[in-house]
């Protein structure tokens, strides 16, 4: 029964890993069918992470949540695309059914599950300020008048939400010992396959995690700075970006 229960587990992350890829890849596709709105998602993502890097200067500078702290900036919220990791886990999915763990492929999941929504999200933030005429020169005012416009709190709080249990999952994936040995073993065939994206992306969080110990303490600061700042946003509060500390 314990047998047929993980790969009942297996099979629901394999299928919401499905789903979270198909949407990944029809937003980006929107994204980037036009030049001039790619290169305005990318400064969006860029603004968005340097603010990101200020709300949680703290956890960034600090010797034991630093790389942890860096792995989500790049790695689950940076400026970067993902293609390429979800086009590597789309081509070997089969494979990495049988091979991760059931916390290993649901850390995927999620991954891939914040991606779409972060998709989603970053659309409608370029379409706003490209209407006000502020894409070009993001700041503070423009970019809480645009959040406020754009609407969708629930969808915000999700992606908060969704951010957390990735990190959930990776702090579980890094307490089993075997993994370490099976990353290590993967890292040249993933590579030679390319596959290295993902396999970059697991080494990294996994190393994040690892290192880190208990990451109760990290993921509640992060929770709690993102959910203050976006009822603030939503509000229209004042100055809502100056009230965030650079404390954990």
């Amino acid at each position: 029964m314990e047998d047929a229960g993980v790969s009942i587990e297996k099979q629901q992350c394999a299928d919401d890993l499905r789903r979270h890829l198909k949407s990944a890849r029809q937003l980006r596709l929107q994204a980037n069918a036009d030049p001039a709105t790619g290169r305005h998602r990318m400064l969006l993502r860029e603004w968005q992470a340097a603010r990101l890097g200020r709300t949680h200067a703290g956890l960034l500078a600090s010797p034991r949540y630093g790389q942890a702290a860096q792995f989500f900036l790049t790695d689950l919220y940076g400026p970067k695309d993902f293609s390429s990791r979800d086009e590597e886990v789309e081509r070997i999915l089969p494979l990495l059914i049988r091979l991760l763990p059931a916390t290993g492929l649901r850390t995927v999941a999620l991954a891939v599950e914040v991606d779409a929504l972060t998709e989603e999200l970053d659309s409608a933030m370029v379409g706003e300020l490209s209407r006000a005429g502020l894409i070009e020169c993001i700041g503070e005012d423009s970019y809480a008048a645009a959040y406020r416009a754009v609407g969708f709190p629930e969808e915000r709080n999700r992606q908060i939400r969704l951010i957390r249990q990735t990190g959930e999952a990776l702090d579980r994936l890094a307490r089993k010992p075997l993994i370490s040995g099976l990353l290590r073993l993967m890292r040249g065939p993933a590579h030679v396959a390319g596959l290295g994206e993902l396999h970059e992306f697991l080494d990294r969080g996994f190393n994040a995690f690892r290192g880190m110990g208990p990451a109760k303490e990290f993921l509640d600061s992060i929770d709690s700075k993102e959910l203050a700042l976006s009822a603030r946003l939503f509000a229209g509060a004042p100055d809502p970006f100056a009230e965030v500390a650079h404390t954990l």
